[in-house]
């Protein structure tokens, strides 16, 4: 049983095989479908740019797809970037671009004015059944870089739990606490109903 991953991020596919390992479910990338290049995101809301992408590979590929969208929730930007945070800092943006200038917006402001959050929405389109979940994860932006593993804004996104930038944690301990790890146990619940429904088909 096959499962298209709905992005080019290699460290989101990464992440999200991890937490899937344990379902009997073939996960493909994007990368096996060349065809396919980056998808406009053009929705208002994380849970509809996760659908755009899912439902796209969905129909291109004609296999079960599964997209996540992503964002960062800065309360003293009124909840800037959100859907635009892969794109912050320009359509062409790097991590590291995104990354300098948040930290350039919040220059000066205090560590207790800096909260923030991370939500993830997880989209899964089969054709005939269309599911979402959501996950998020409170924090707060440093005002420098710490860690080096992770992409997108981890290296400034300070988790007080662990006392640590989810760059500076190791996978399994950054899964176990984000986001994307909880949208994605919340809904391997959804893909495993899922997975026995069509074995009994077949």
């Amino acid at each position: 049983m096959q499962i298209v991953l709905a992005t080019h991020n290699r460290g989101k596919m990464e992440e999200m095989a991890q937490i899937l390992d344990h379902l009997s479910v073939e996960l493909l990338t994007l990368d096996a479908f060349p065809i396919i290049g980056d998808i406009p995101e053009t929705g208002s809301t994380l849970k509809e740019n996760a659908f755009i992408k899912a439902e796209t590979v969905h129909q291109i590929t004609g296999l079960p797809a599964l997209a996540d969208d992503t964002g960062l929730e800065v309360d003293a930007l009124n909840g800037a970037p959100g859907v635009y945070s892969a794109r912050y800092a320009g359509e062409n943006a790097t991590f590291e671009d995104n990354c300098n200038k948040m930290l350039s917006e919040l220059d000066g402001l205090p560590m207790e004015e800096r909260t923030a959050r991370f939500r993830t929405v997880i989209a899964f389109v089969t054709g005939d059944q269309n599911e979402w979940t959501e996950g998020k994860v409170e924090g707060a932006i440093l005002d420098h870089k710490e860690g080096d593993g992770g992409f997108g804004f981890d290296s400034i996104f300070y988790y007080p739990p662990l006392k640590k930038t989810f760059a500076s944690l190791e996978k399994e301990e950054k899964n176990s606490v984000s986001h994307r790890g909880k949208a994605l146990r919340n809904f391997s619940v959804i893909l495993e109903k899922w997975i026995k429904n069509n074995v009994r088909q077949t």
